[in-house]
């Protein structure tokens, strides 16, 4: 069956990359939960999309040059704008998360990380170890580096590809492919690169004759998921999985 990941997790409706907004999106529909992941200067692996605290807390401070301590008093309910142009959440009692407290908060829950920035591997996969959580996590990066590391690591779980290893995927001959296919189990691709339509049975099947998972992201138009699913998508990830959930029930 196919998967709904919510995106940062509900973040339609409450801060991104919070605890309440993870639970929330379970609490929606969602199957399972897309993040991002940064390193703190006292080497703790926290969820953060953004590598300083400018757009979720207006905060001129980078995650690498501050302790956990530090960042765990930064106010990310100031960031979330509703439609009217208002910050509902600020002072609210919104922080960015450990991973090892999102670990905890959603136990069986599958996991799609983005690891953003180098030197985080170690700390990331002792993370994972500590909290038996690697069969559920998915480990993902734009950075190509990164993605050789952990899987030069051993990692038990599943990884993603990086963006070079993507561009590999479409450019090349499925002959080609099947003996020159990068390592990785999980295709996550955009569902559209401007003009392209990667959400087609070509490309999915394309896909899946590697042995391959296909995610499209990012996706809150149900139209838009229903064409998806159609094609064959194994996931799709969403801002909005409380409108999305009914396509997947």
């Amino acid at each position: 069956m196919p998967l709904l990941y919510a995106h940062r997790g509900a973040a339609v409706e409450l801060p991104e990359n919070t605890i309440p907004s993870f639970k929330r999106a379970i609490e929606v529909g969602a199957d399972a939960l897309e993040t991002d992941c940064h390193l703190t200067q006292d080497g703790v692996v926290v969820v953060s999309h953004d590598e300083t605290a400018e757009r979720m807390a207006n905060v001129q401070r980078a995650i690498r040059d501050s302790t956990l301590a530090e960042v765990q008093t930064w106010d990310v309910g100031w960031g979330f704008v509703d439609r009217f142009g208002d910050r509902p959440f600020e002072r609210r009692g919104f922080r960015i998360p450990t991973l090892t407290e999102l670990l905890e908060a959603v136990p069986r829950v599958r996991i799609n990380v983005d690891a953003k920035v180098r030197g985080m591997v170690r700390p990331l996969l002792d993370t994972l170890r500590r909290a038996k959580a690697e069969q559920r996590v998915l480990i993902a990066s734009f950075d190509i580096a990164t993605l050789r590391e952990v899987r030069r690591a051993g990692y038990p779980g599943k990884t993603g590809f990086a963006r070079r290893e993507v561009l590999t995927l479409l450019a090349l001959p499925q002959r080609v492919l099947k003996w020159r296919r990068p390592q990785g189990s999980t295709a996550q691709l955009p569902h559209r690169v401007g003009p392209l339509d990667l959400g087609t049975p070509h490309w999915v099947d394309k896909m899946h004759a590697l042995g391959l998972e296909v995610h499209f992201w990012t996706v809150n138009e149900p139209s838009r998921a229903e064409e998806l699913l159609r094609a064959g998508a194994d996931a799709i990830m969403t801002d909005d999985p409380r409108k999305l959930a009914p396509l997947f029930r």
